[in-house]
């Protein structure tokens, strides 16, 4: 399925049914009165969060979404049938707004959230309501309501425990690969990854969601690229982890965590004060001399090969322990070198 992460529709709760105008007609019984029923409630619009979406694509390709309305009333005291509600499902994270003014709505992040979106319209009342001492015969009766109608964006946050950052072709879905079963595509060139993809980690008894972002480069948060489509994803996650491709040298490495830092500040500076730690894939590509060269210029970074799962047992324990407490592994995550 294609991952759509915005999506705008229009909402229109249903009609209230009419109340009836009706007087009692039986034979041998004089005098029989108003016993009109009220109309049915128009139908409700509601939005519930699950686990089990993972884009808001349907949603897309439905533009208009329209509850039915209340039945009409009838005689002998008889109430229409209520509209049947709808209830439409999204991801975990779904963020709802106003489509014309921007105001946040709602913001469904735990499993089983509800929000009514559009009550529908109250049923009219039949003439029998409208009896009295002073007027017992009454010859009308009120039309239902309309429904509550707005149009509403919705723009899907991943919620996961980790975000994995990096260049393009740094290793990301190869690692998430080795750490969960997470399928994403990868292949030796830039850009394999395309949309983000999430992953369970298990260690033991502990588990931790692990997001994929696409590559980020310089100018991610102008639109370059695919990062400031997704970079979006990574603001509710507790931690970071930066890919580095170690196979480029101390020089390139400390350039691209510069170049990713910046991006993310420029995007939200909150994110520079979220809790990071430093991965160093392919080192399998390197001799024994550069890869003591590189353990003792960083480290603070874990050196691993994704591709090979060599030093995977690790990582799966330090992405995990964020099911539990913060990670403190960069103390000063503003800078690579002691």
């Amino acid at each position: 399925m294609k991952f759509i992460d915005e999506a705008r529709i229009k909402l229109i709760g249903g009609h209230g049914g009419r109340g009836c105008v009706s007087f009692r007609r039986e034979a041998f019984i004089p005098h029989g009165g108003p016993n009109g029923g009220n109309g049915g409630r128009g139908g409700a619009i509601t939005f519930f969060a699950s686990r089990q979406p993972l884009s808001l694509q349907d949603i897309r390709l439905q533009r208009v979404c329209r509850a039915k309305n209340g039945e009409a009333g009838a005689g002998a005291q008889k109430t229409g049938r209520d509209g049947a509600d709808i209830s439409i499902e999204v991801p975990l994270g779904t963020m709802i707004r106003d489509a014309n003014t921007g105001e946040l709505l709602a913001d469904l992040l735990d499993e089983g959230a509800t929000w009514c979106a559009c009550k529908g319209g109250r049923g009219g009342k039949g003439n029998s309501h409208f009896v009295s001492s002073t007027h017992q015969v009454p010859k009308f009766a009120q039309p239902g309501e309309p429904g509550e109608e707005k149009e509403v964006s919705l723009e899907l946050r991943l919620l996961a425990d980790v975000g994995l950052l990096g260049a393009p072709n740094s290793g990301k879905s190869t690692l998430l690969r080795a750490v969960s079963h997470a399928r994403p595509k990868v292949g030796d060139y830039a850009f394999t990854t395309l949309r983000p993809h999430l992953g369970v980690v298990q260690d033991g008894d502990k588990r931790a969601v692990v997001a994929d972002i696409p590559g980020i480069i310089e100018g991610a948060h102008e639109g370059h690229g695919l990062g400031h489509q997704f970079l979006r994803h990574i603001e509710r996650t507790r931690s970071l982890m930066h890919v580095l491709d170690a196979s480029l040298g101390i020089e390139a490495i400390e350039k691209q965590y510069e170049i990713t830092r910046n991006e993310l500040g420029l995007f939200d500076p909150k994110l520079l004060e979220v809790k990071e730690y430093l991965v160093l894939n392919k080192c399998d590509m390197l001799d024994d001399a550069e890869l003591n060269q590189l353990k003792k210029h960083f480290p603070q970074a874990h050196c691993i090969s994704a591709l090979h799962t060599v030093g995977i047992d690790k990582i799966k324990t330090l992405l995990c322990a964020t099911d539990k407490e913060p990670i403190t592994l960069l103390p000063d995550a503003r800078s690579l070198r002691p």
